[in-house]
């Protein structure tokens, strides 16, 4: 078969999204914009890299999530921004799958809780509540976490430092803010804090805090 040079056509190189709506594109951007995203985008950021108000990326937001509501993977907001994560009614079918190197003590888990629920709050002021001097570690943990910071100092004789929650604790524990914190009858319930509230004590020095993992033995 004989082909002139008249015959042969530059391939198609137009945009493949030209066949889309502006907002069909835009919805297209946001999507791929939070798959690629590690961590949880926000409204404005989102707005920013889309040249638009705040009010469109709601409405995009809000189309997104009907439209992944009935999949594996939902739009969920967490750490106040936007990312996708597994459906909730799939966690146990999947559980299977996650490893888990170790546990947070009893301790520990006390120990964030004050904080997530007295931040900003001294080392001493956590000590207080619970009634038992922190071990070494404690903090170590949760600041190698990434679940809490510091923040100012306290503007009493010492100067001690403040610590409080962060975006990382809010995505770890799928809250959208502090205000989707558990209230204390669902702590309760969830076995995290006993019915007697803080535990007794007030010789704060007299009492050592348990081992910061369950079975965790120093070198």
């Amino acid at each position: 078969m004989n082909l002139s040079k008249d015959s042969l056509q530059e391939p198609n190189t137009e945009n493949a999204t030209n066949g889309f709506s502006e907002e069909a594109k835009q919805l297209r951007f946001v999507e791929a914009l939070l798959f690629a995203s590690s961590e949880p985008i926000s409204e404005e950021i989102i707005a920013q890299q889309l040249s638009v108000d705040t009010t469109k990326v709601k409405k995009l937001i809000s189309d997104l999530q009907k439209t992944y509501s009935s999949r594996g993977i939902n739009l969920s907001h967490i750490a106040q921004g936007w990312t996708f994560m597994t459906a909730p009614d799939l966690a146990e079918d999947l559980t299977v799958y996650r490893k888990v190197k170790r546990r947070l003590s009893r301790a520990a888990l006390e120990t964030l809780a004050i904080i997530a629920y007295h931040q900003p709050i001294t080392r001493a002021e956590i000590e207080d509540i619970r009634g038992v001097a922190l071990s070494r570690g404690t903090l170590d943990l949760l600041l190698e976490a990434a679940w809490i910071k510091t923040k100012g100092r306290r503007r009493t004789p010492g100067r001690p430092s403040t610590w409080v929650t962060t975006s990382a604790f809010l995505s770890h524990f799928a809250l959208g803010s502090l205000d989707d914190l558990p209230n204390f009858e669902e702590l309760k319930a969830g076995d995290i804090l006993n019915s007697q509230g803080p535990l007794p004590g007030n010789n704060i020095e007299s009492k050592t805090e348990p081992e910061l993992f369950e079975n965790h033995k120093e070198d």
